[in-house]
């Protein structure tokens, strides 16, 4: 079993209750809009980390992130993009796919895929909640928890 902490839309803010979350994660996966590259330094010391640039993201340091990921973990694919635009048309490809931007949180399952976006767990924007996920997963069992900060 590995935990994944799953986040994005940190806009500049890693909050103390989202780093103490963190700290019990094999991997952090970070959906984009970072706006500092001292957040992406602080999720390193804590764990391996798979990150994507937002349509926040800018400058120098933000265009070594790349727009896209595909990656495997524990035998699932995984696709991360900021944006739902930057999703390929057909899921069927990946076991999960993860995107940010829209500060909501949401998480369903279309043609055998798991599209998850944890929400924002930065700055409070739009009246929504903070929020992020932790994925526990192995080839036999995944679960998905929501995690409401504040």
């Amino acid at each position: 079993m590995i935990k994944i902490g799953v986040i994005s839309d940190t806009h500049g803010l890693l909050r103390d209750e989202v780093i103490a979350t963190l700290q019990d994660c094999k991997l952090i996966l970070h959906a984009g809009d970072i706006n500092q590259p001292e957040i992406v330094e602080r999720l390193r010391e804590i764990a391996p980390l798979y990150v994507v640039r937002g349509n926040n993201d800018k400058g120098d340091w933000a265009n070594e992130i790349p727009i896209s990921l595909e990656f495997e973990i524990e035998g699932y694919r995984f696709y991360m993009a900021h944006q739902k635009k930057d999703v390929p048309k057909e899921y069927a490809h990946w076991d999960f796919i993860i995107i940010g931007h829209s500060h909501k949180y949401s998480e369903e399952k279309q043609e055998g895929t798991i599209l998850l976006n944890p929400g924002s767990c930065g700055k409070r924007r739009f009246g929504l909640e903070i929020s992020m996920a932790v994925l526990e997963i192995n080839r036999q069992h995944i679960d998905i928890q929501k995690i409401v900060l504040l």
